[in-house]
């Protein structure tokens, strides 16, 4: 059997995060990455560069792109684009806007014969099946979820579009009473920022207005405005040397009752010292099950929890219910 001919949009910290998932997955072998920038500038071993307006082009060669662009405004844009020629994974993360999004790629994707799995990731993607799960499992009780400490991508991302601002980054901080509410069992009523604070890291562009690009930042819908957000202007110099990395991760926990008031604690947790190559990771499993969907002409947008757990593994169907069942 062929590998899987995947392509990639994109080459940020996503991006370059997929190549790697990619050399791991030996079912599958990279075509090219395309770009925004001139393809010339980005040297990639044994890897081709594109324009991404060469994109159409390689319709015939590439099973399943996948989209690393942000949620902010490249998402919006490139998913339904994308899926009007090629089956598509994306990492969309705007958890407010799911619905809408999900409307726009399914109608390219459906109309198009194509497969198109979307906000694929680890919140959301992998945070949502276990929401899903605790919820079917535990019909009495709470779901609740908390991210960090960690570096947000899709945050981070954010910040950097607000005018006035060269770079940064935003990390996630979970409250520990909080946390330890939930898992007492008391099924707490929390406010958004009860649960969770964020801190920015900002490199501002020389001139720029610091108090607007703070208020910008602290009033964001979606994105900060809801939350307890602090914002910290350092220089470039600051940002490399301490911020570099992007560590990550979170819990969903659901506390619940079954028969005679006996408590249940439902957790999923992840610890990553990587964001993006973990989120990468997940995203090419994903594009292993957009492939087979749409062998069987399962057209249009789906989303992780229309994906049976066999359709994104390697492995046959024997060897899964042999050795993980």
């Amino acid at each position: 059997m062929s590998n899987i001919r995947i392509g990639i949009v994109g080459y940020g910290n996503l991006g370059k995060g997929t190549i790697e998932a990619i050399k791991v997955s030996p079912d599958m072998e990279l075509v090219a990455v395309f770009t925004r920038r001139d393809p010339q500038t980005l040297q990639i071993d044994g890897v081709k560069t594109l324009h991404i307006d060469d994109a159409p082009n390689y319709q015939n060669d590439i099973d399943v792109m996948i989209l690393c662009g942000g949620s902010a405004t490249d998402l919006p844009e490139q998913a339904p684009h994308f899926a009007k020629m090629f089956n598509t994974v994306d990492s969309f993360d705007t958890h407010a806007k799911i619905p809408e999004f999900f409307a726009s790629v399914n109608e390219a994707a459906l109309t198009n014969n194509k497969t198109a799995i979307i906000s694929v990731g680890w919140d959301p993607g992998l945070f949502s099946i276990n929401r899903v799960m605790a919820d079917a499992i535990l019909p009495v009780g709470e779901n609740y979820t908390f991210w960090g400490k960690g570096l947000s991508q899709g945050h981070s991302d954010a910040i950097r579009r607000v005018e006035g601002v060269k770079n940064g980054v935003q990390y996630t901080i979970p409250s520990d009473e909080a946390m330890d509410k939930v898992r007492s069992g008391s099924n707490p009523e929390l406010s958004t920022a009860e649960k969770h604070s964020r801190v920015c890291y900002v490199v501002a562009e020389e001139g720029a207005d610091l108090a607007k690009i703070e208020n910008e930042i602290k009033t964001m819908p979606n994105y900060f405005a809801d939350y307890n957000t602090e914002v910290n202007f350092i220089s470039e110099e600051e940002l490399q040397r301490d911020h570099s990395k992007a560590p990550h991760g979170g819990f969903v926990i659901r506390g619940g009752n079954t028969g005679d008031g006996n408590k249940q604690i439902f957790e999923f947790s992840l610890k990553l010292d990587s964001n993006p190559e973990f989120t990468a990771s997940v995203l090419v499993a994903y594009a292993r099950a957009a492939f087979r969907l749409n062998k069987e002409n399962q057209f249009g947008a789906k989303s992780v929890f229309d994906v049976a757990p066999s359709y994104i593994s390697p492995r046959t169907a024997e060897e899964l219910r042999r050795d993980y069942l």
